[in-house]
């Protein structure tokens, strides 16, 4: 989301205390006051995903046909969250929030789960959380993250953000599938026969427009703003027009609430379900889905988590003017170690990987600069914990109007890709529209790498590519034909 600019008014001064020291709160320009300010405007920026996360995962079943309780997956991302932004701030000391990350958990709950158990998936997201950390240890990480060029890392963020859109606009019904008996070749339409019939389409669009308006006049916490106003319309609608679920007794209600129905919960607040903790295998997946799919969906969460925090750590430090000449933010390796643990943490509490927060460049504007601010976002994360009775309120309906306008707000990095060159603007292109129209992340990046050191070569430009980009390249060639590979090789 769009920020004002941060604001650099007060010079430095020696540390008041060693509180002031160990966090360079005086050093760094900033005061208390402004690192709380920034902690709220962060934690109401971002809260929304303690909504949105148990709605993504919640609604996917695994291979076993088996679901995840909402309220449990609620209260997990909510801890997970609130002690991976307080060790930030103390390891880190970086005005960075972490919290389960869209796009990951999208691929955790679309792509990984279906293949094998819910244990399984949750286990693959420790392995990477794992290879992450000793990529950053042994200094891999960064050779890595330069092998891809950047505009590619670009269209793979705008890619991701065009997949939530979808996701969003299919769950809220707003397009749904055209049924196969139709006489048409058109595989999708508007609402219902073309029109937004019902009341919960209509909620929709209503908390969509009122987002997007709060959005454009910037204010903070637009998204959880918008999911909360759309969940009390939806409240109030079910309460005069009774519309019910979406499937009653098992037959289908095309025009009933998806997922919820939004009803005033009985406590509002209540002891977390922590039940999902540790619930994760790391072993299973191998014999359950086979040794290839499972490298390349680690490979997969890697390259979606991987790229994403280094991209935002430096996005931040832009926005508080905390970049060294060579643009390294201060105590990087510590930043992206703890960023590694969050990835492995949010597994073994069967949240998906948790990943920085560009929301975070919302308390960078109010001032925050230090890790103080993390120690604000955290502890509200960690008070959020005991109010998951909430979450089982909120409808598809209300909560998807999240993931449109954060499609949006990963679009609009689009500008920076150079279209007049093709070599770089078809493996874009590639990987943007592929994640959507093939409703998989791993196909985008896979077309895109493959088409970018494809073109390279017949452009007898072979040496511009980074040997890790020609590996990387050939993983994916044998993770598209890993139905045959797989039938010659197991």
């Amino acid at each position: 989301m769009a920020v004002a600019p941060p604001d650099n008014g007060t010079p430095p001064h020696p540390p008041r205390n060693g509180f002031d020291r160990f966090f360079e709160i005086s050093a760094r320009g900033s005061t208390l006051s402004r690192e709380v300010r920034g902690g709220l405007a962060t934690f109401f920026t971002m809260a929304y995903i303690v909504v949105l996360n148990p709605l993504i995962l919640g609604s996917a079943v695994d291979g076993d046909g088996k679901t995840l309780p909402i309220p449990a997956i609620a209260a997990a991302t909510a801890l997970v969250a609130g002690v991976m932004t307080i060790l930030m701030g103390v390891v880190g000391r970086f005005p960075l929030a972490l919290a389960a990350g869209l796009g990951v958990n999208a691929l955790v709950a679309y792509e990984i789960a279906p293949e094998m158990t819910w244990a399984d998936a949750m286990g693959l997201v420790v392995i990477e959380g794992v290879i992450i950390a000793i990529l950053v240890l042994t200094g891999l990480r960064t050779a890595v993250f330069r092998s891809v060029p950047t505009q590619l890392k670009t269209a793979i963020g705008v890619g991701i953000g065009l997949f939530l859109t979808i996701i969003g606009l299919v769950d809220a019904g707003f397009v749904r599938r055209i049924p196969d008996v139709a006489n048409t070749t058109v595989p999708v339409e508007l609402g219902m026969g073309g029109k937004l019939a019902s009341w919960p389409l209509l909620v929709f669009v209503v908390g969509l427009l009122v987002t997007l308006v709060l959005v454009v006049r910037r204010v903070r916490g637009a998204i959880l703003i918008g999911i909360i106003g759309s969940t009390v319309l939806a409240i109030i609608v079910e309460a005069i027009a009774k519309v019910g679920p979406s499937v009653v007794d098992g037959k289908p209600n095309p025009s009933g609430w998806s997922l919820n129905v939004p009803e005033l919960p009985k406590t509002v607040v209540d002891v977390p379900d922590l039940s999902l903790l540790g619930n994760f295998n790391v072993l299973g997946s191998w014999t359950r889905a086979g040794w290839l799919v499972v490298l390349m969906f680690v490979f997969t969460l890697l390259v979606a988590d991987f790229f994403d925090t280094m991209g935002t750590m430096v996005a931040i430090g832009q926005e508080g003017d905390m970049l060294d000449e060579r643009g390294t933010p201060p105590r990087a390796k510590e930043i992206l170690l703890v960023d590694s643990i969050a990835a492995a943490a949010g597994g073994a509490a069967s949240t998906s990987s948790n990943t920085a927060y560009i929301e975070s460049a919302a308390g960078v504007a109010e001032g925050a600069r230090t890790g103080v601010a993390n120690l604000v976002t955290g502890a509200l994360f960690l008070l959020a914990m005991f109010l998951t009775p909430l979450v089982v309120v909120v409808p598809f309906e209300a909560a998807s109007i999240a993931l449109v306008v954060v499609g949006f707000l990963m679009m609009t990095a689009v500008r920076t890709i150079d279209w007049s060159d093709y070599e770089i603007g078809i493996p874009a292109f590639l990987t943007i529209v592929l994640m959507p129209f093939t409703y998989s992340i791993s196909n985008g990046i896979g077309a895109g790498v493959i088409t970018f050191v494809l073109l390279k070569l017949v452009k007898g430009k072979g040496r511009e590519v980074h040997p890790l980009l020609y590996a990387v390249a050939v993983l994916f060639v044998v993770y598209f034909l890993r139905g045959p590979v797989e039938s010659v090789v197991l």
